[in-house]
């Protein structure tokens, strides 16, 4: 039994056999879309060159129109259904009462989850619910728009439920049509839909012998097979992927072989990815190759070189067994070795010309692809170990006050500006320091590395608050910064992302304070703030005000003097301090402090710990907008005892 729920009430969609179909399979990713568009492109080119309709039957209208029908329709099936897809197109012949059309089919294996549709159209399903068109609360910005798109191309479109399986169809006019030819009897049409084929990933082994290697099919290979291999900053991902695209598609089997980085000639490569057609064989064959590692001498060029089969001594009793031979291929990336492909075809004498040339070309974006993912390794690591060096290992503990920190480094691989420390002084005097240099990478790094040790020289020999921030202003526009760009450039050298100097790296946005502790509980708070998010205060009332007033940016003129203001923390009461990356956190045209949005958010943490405040308002942040953020976030809580 299947059930049909149609756009329009009344009509359905005949199931029988029509001629010709076409249909593949498309993994479960984000990759889905742009192969299913791929596909029916390539098999309207092959009908079409039959001469199965008229030449106007295909119009350039149409076979637009069903590539982005197609698109919509399988990125609503893998973002909502998130299963591998089924995509069929077929043509269905004029009859008495309908035109010609080309329907457009596309299943998922999650038929419980609902497809997404802005709302409930006039004409439309009798039962949302029944029909699993969501309606009413969908954001349409967020949702619905694909399927009012499909809805404005097609002629009619619906959902039918099989078991175990939800299919998405459209069905799009043929302007003008011819009747269906007797069948051919020549494989033309199987050979016009290898280059989809390539695209959409399947269990069987890929036609991969024809001379459209050489053509449209081989250039679309690597055009998708570049676009998914740059996109990988893990030379392991980018070895895998490259498994998975040679096997079965080019090759039976292949094994790839990564040479150490920093290892000179005596290193052995490591063994990276192995892939087989028959998963059964893949630990076998992996076993085999770890005892006999390859490396490619540079002379041999990028070509393919032919060695033994795995496992087969070429003078032993076996060699007769196995006539076939296995094809290496170096990999490099700006005149350096990176690593070996092996790769072989059973039952293959001999590889055709056309598919060692394109295993050459899919070779060189493998090195490319290695190449840079190798570069952004070099640039996370340095940030890393510069980012343990620049921020302090632990913060003091000060006597009343209880103090909660959150600090989170964007994900770019790129050290941040953003830093914080809070430390003992003389006096008995405790400091505190959240900042952030502007800009990021090897020069705000060093910017970092100066200004928090000049805090704490600064502190500790007993100058006031606003004294510090005199004093380290001036030291920043002096010609120390020269010595800090220029170790900045030696860091770049050594492997890391050289940025263009706008000058920018030398602002800093600071916010910095001092506790004294009180007789009676509480503590004294002194804080200036330069260009930095205002402090705020939480009364234990839930009453939120800032606690210092805005003043200029350090580093950008020298003739400012800066001011503090003293308030007392009572028991009970809260102060929160934050960098940019909390209130300028984006949601769309909105800002996370839009319409004091940061205090709202403070108010609702009255009665709460100081770890319960900063828990709180890092989860307001991330959940202020559905992507991560993009920028460091760091947050401290000071709560008088």
């Amino acid at each position: 039994m299947q059930r049909d729920i149609v756009e329009r009430p009344g009509i359905t969609v005949g199931h029988a056999d029509a001629r010709p179909v076409a249909r593949t399979s498309l993994p479960g990713n984000l990759l889905a879309p742009s192969a299913g568009r791929r596909f029916v492109e390539a098999a309207l080119t092959e009908w079409s060159g039959l001469g199965l309709p008229a030449a106007v039957g295909f119009s350039e209208r149409l076979v637009d129109d069903a590539a982005v029908v197609v698109s919509e329709l399988v990125t609503n099936a893998v973002v909502h259904a998130g299963t591998n897809v089924e995509l069929l197109c077929r043509l269905e012949e004029a009859t008495e009462d309908e035109a010609a059309a080309l329907v457009l089919e596309v299943s998922d294996h999650h038929p419980a989850r609902a497809v997404r549709s802005e709302s409930s159209k006039d004409g439309g399903p009798a039962d949302a619910a029944e029909s699993g068109v969501t309606t009413g609360s969908a954001d349409p910005a967020e949702y619905g728009r694909g399927l009012q798109l499909v809805g404005t191309l097609a002629e009619r479109w619906g959902i039918t439920y099989r078991t175990g399986l939800k299919t998405v169809w459209a069905r799009l006019p043929v302007d003008d049509w011819n009747p269906f030819p007797e069948p051919s009897t020549e494989p033309g049409f199987q050979q016009g839909l290898r280059a989809a084929e390539l695209l959409a990933p399947s269990a069987r082994r890929a036609l991969r012998d024809g001379a459209d290697w050489a053509g449209r099919g081989a250039l679309s290979f690597l055009a998708e097979a570049s676009d998914l291999l740059a996109g990988q900053l893990d030379e392991d991902i980018v070895a895998a992927l490259a498994g998975q695209l040679l096997v079965p598609r080019l090759a039976d089997w292949c094994a790839i072989w990564l040479e150490p980085e920093n290892g000179g000639p005596a290193a052995v490569p490591r063994l990276a990815s192995v892939w087989h057609r028959d998963e059964a064989e893949t630990g076998q064959l992996r076993t085999l190759l770890e005892q006999d590692p390859i490396r490619l001498p540079e002379r041999v060029g990028t070509g393919p070189v032919s060695l033994p089969w795995p496992g087969v001594e070429e003078d032993g009793e076996k060699a007769d067994e196995r006539p076939e031979s296995a094809l290496a291929y170096r990999i490099t990336s700006g005149g350096r070795t990176l690593g070996a492909v092996l790769l072989g075809r059973e039952g293959a004498a001999r590889v055709p010309d056309e598919v060692t040339a394109l295993i050459e070309d899919f070779v060189r974006r493998v090195g490319l692809a290695v190449g840079a993912a190798r570069a952004y390794t070099r640039q996370a690591t340095i940030s890393r170990i510069l980012q343990r060096a620049l921020l302090p290992s632990k913060v003091a503990d000060i006597p009343g006050v209880t103090s909660s920190l959150v600090y989170e480094p964007s994900d770019d691989g790129v050290v941040g500006g953003d830093f914080y420390d809070i430390f003992p002084c003389p006096g008995d005097r405790w400091c505190f320091v959240l900042g952030d240099v502007q800009g990021s990478g090897p020069e705000a790094a060093v910017v970092t590395g100066l200004a928090r040790p000049w805090l704490r020289l600064l502190a500790r020999e007993g100058f006031g608050v606003g004294e510090v921030l005199d004093r380290l202003n001036r030291l920043l526009l002096d010609d120390a910064m020269e010595a800090a760009e220029a170790a900045a450039l030696m860091v770049a050298a050594a492997g890391g992302q050289q940025t263009a100097d706008t000058g920018q790296s030398r602002f800093l946005s600071l916010l910095y304070g001092e506790l004294v502790p009180l007789p009676d509980g509480g503590v004294r708070c002194t804080v200036a703030s330069a260009g930095h998010p205002l402090p705020l205060l939480l009364r234990p009332d839930g009453e939120v005000c800032p606690a210092a007033e805005p003043q200029m940016l350090l580093g950008i003129f020298d003739d400012v003097a800066y001011e503090s203001q003293s308030f007392d923390l009572a028991p009970g009461d809260s102060l929160l301090c934050v960098t940019d990356g909390v209130t300028e956190r984006r949601s769309g045209a909105l800002m996370f402090d839009d319409g004091d949005g940061l205090a709202r958010a403070l108010a609702d943490c009255a009665g709460l710990s100081a770890d319960g405040i900063a828990d709180r308002i890092k989860r307001s942040v991330h959940e202020f907008a559905e992507r991560p953020p993009d920028d460091d976030l760091a947050l401290l809580v000071l709560q008088a005892g």
